[in-house]
């Protein structure tokens, strides 16, 4: 079957090969690795991201889609075979170890790409991919900002963009696997039409967390008592399973 999507020749591409698409452009299946073709100039800048973010002596850059290679129309990734993180929790209830681990990792890999000196600003669970083994990695740095490496990041302001909302939208992830509920956050919802800042929002128009498994971590994310990835890392790494989870681990494998 044929997807509405055609090749630079104009043929069609089979609907097999697509693995996604979106602003950047087409996320393809090609020789067992995912292949993005995208506008140009999202293309570059996204490249100069995964460059910045390779660096194999500091093993926190693993929690990054490894990059197979670059060329001037695309950008050729490791292939996740399990997909992303939105598909599978739309199909799957993942047991609170799993979730805790995988909250580890988002973590540590935010914390990562801040110490790089890079602000995601669209960590969403559509963006963090499946490996065999079950860990997640984030891809997605079309919308990403890349900073000079002298920046400040407690300081870093890229237009109401900051560490502190990609941690918010961490903790939206997080809201998102543990309830099965997607956690919907618009940075634009009140501004007016000449305001192109991104604000986070109000409290009040952010889900309850109360009564919900690590509702206080999720809950620091969003008021700002957690203020950035490291802190968000550490408060997890605080987070023991007691007993009755650890029962309701062998009721679901």
């Amino acid at each position: 079957m044929s997807s509405p999507f055609l090749d630079v020749q104009g043929n069609p591409i089979p609907q097999e090969q697509v693995l996604g698409n979106g602003r950047s452009g087409l996320v393809l299946l090609q020789n067992d690795a995912a292949t993005i073709e995208a506008n140009t100039h999202i293309l570059r800048r996204e490249q100069d991201v995964y460059r910045r973010l390779q660096c194999p002596g500091d093993g926190r850059f693993h929690g990054v889609v490894p990059c197979l290679e670059f060329t001037a129309n695309s950008t050729h990734l490791a292939y996740m075979v399990n997909g992303d993180l939105q598909a599978y929790l739309a199909k799957s209830r993942p047991p609170r170890q799993l979730q805790l681990r995988w909250f580890n990792q988002t973590a540590c890999t935010v914390d990562f790409i801040h110490d790089r000196r890079v602000l995601h600003t669209d960590i969403a669970s559509r963006n963090f991919l499946l490996d065999s083994d079950l860990s997640l990695k984030m891809c997605d740095f079309s919308e990403a900002t890349l900073l000079p490496l002298e920046t400040d990041m407690e300081a870093v302001d890229d237009n109401g963009y900051t560490t502190q909302i990609d941690v918010g939208f961490l903790g939206a992830v997080m809201y998102e696997a543990v309830t099965g509920i997607k956690c919907k956050i618009d940075l634009f919802k009140d501004n007016s039409p000449t305001d192109g800042r991104a604000y986070w929002p109000a409290r009040a128009s952010l889900p309850i967390t109360q009564d919900v498994w690590l509702g206080e971590v999720i809950e620091g994310c969003w008021t700002g008592e957690i203020p950035s990835a490291h802190k968000l890392l550490r408060a997890l790494n605080s987070i023991s399973l007691d007993h009755e989870s650890l029962g309701e681990l062998a009721m679901d494998s």
